[in-house]
């Protein structure tokens, strides 16, 4: 096994491929493996797919839990909701500023959990000193400061990535004109809050149709606009909900994928005891106790 993964990395792997990303490479390789399936060792009959085609059915099953293989790291989000890991920064949601998460970094992906609830998932960075910020994880501080939108770097790499698109654009550029520079920028925070709890496609076209064809930038009507989208296109108009106790303790939001607890305390409080009635105890028989003489010993 050893040797034929020697011979594997010497006749494909070397000199290093560069990729762009690990998917990429992962592609090169399928596509090495499926050239090998048909080579032969030595002087065989068989190929290495056919000889493999014949021992497959004898091997056995794989296990029916897949094998965990992330590292585990416990950091601490930075005052600017950052974490490091491996030397690579990534964003968490800023509710979490100052909160210790749990990560679980994996070869491609890297997922953050505030206790047991998902909060968080970026590709793995390959490189030193990198970093990957989410927009999405800065609105409610861009609420309320509007003017560093213009100047984040979460805003920078949305752009490039594509989340933040022309449709998103030209809202912004309705709103300032009709509310000026501070009041049309919260409005367009406000617009991408809606990506929270409908379709990304959806809310683009709820602000293409609000800002070119109704002029407005009410972030009700993107809502309302967004949701006739969705439902023309036969899929539900929300695709999340947020808990009623988000805000009161962002580290204890209940997981639905868990079953509930049901604490009985409370439910017995609830209802009314029985009423008791056993008699008083009595105390006579304890008083012919206590007068009794201790039997000698001897």
């Amino acid at each position: 096994m050893e040797g034929q993964i020697g011979c594997f990395r010497r006749n494909y792997l070397t000199p290093v491929p560069r990729v762009a990303t690990l998917e990429n490479l992962n592609g090169q390789i399928t596509a090495f493996e499926e050239r090998e399936l048909q080579r032969r060792i030595g002087s065989r009959i068989r190929t290495i797919g056919q000889d493999f085609a014949r021992e497959a059915p004898r091997l056995l099953p794989l296990p029916m839990d897949a094998f965990e293989t992330a590292m585990t790291f416990q950091p601490r989000v930075d005052r600017y909701s950052r974490i490091t890991v491996k030397m690579c920064s990534y964003s968490v949601p800023v509710r979490f500023i100052d909160h210790e998460v749990t990560v679980h970094l994996t070869g491609d992906m890297l997922v953050v959990f505030a206790g047991r609830r998902e909060i968080a998932r970026h590709a793995r960075l390959a490189g030193r000193g990198l970093e990957h910020l989410v927009l999405d994880h800065y609105l409610e501080v861009l609420l309320r400061k509007p003017g560093a939108l213009d100047r984040s770097e979460a805003l920078h790499q949305a752009r490039a990535e594509g989340t933040f698109t022309a449709e998103h654009e030209a809202f912004r550029a309705m709103a300032q004109r009709q509310l000026g520079e501070i009041d049309g920028t919260k409005a367009l925070v406000r617009a991408l809050l809606l990506h929270r709890h409908q379709q990304h496609a959806d809310v683009l076209a709820g602000l293409l149709r609000a800002a070119v064809d109704l002029g407005t930038c009410s972030d009700d009507v993107v809502a309302l606009e967004a949701r006739k989208a969705a439902q023309a296109a036969g899929r539900a108009p929300t695709v999340t909900a947020t808990p009623a106790s988000a805000a009161a303790d962002p580290t204890e939001l209940p997981d639905p994928q868990l079953s509930q607890v049901n604490h009985l305390t409370p439910r017995r409080l609830a209802r009314p005891l029985p009423e008791d009635a056993r008699p008083l105890p009595r105390l006579e028989q304890r008083d012919e106790l206590l007068n009794l003489r201790r039997k000698d010993s001897s």
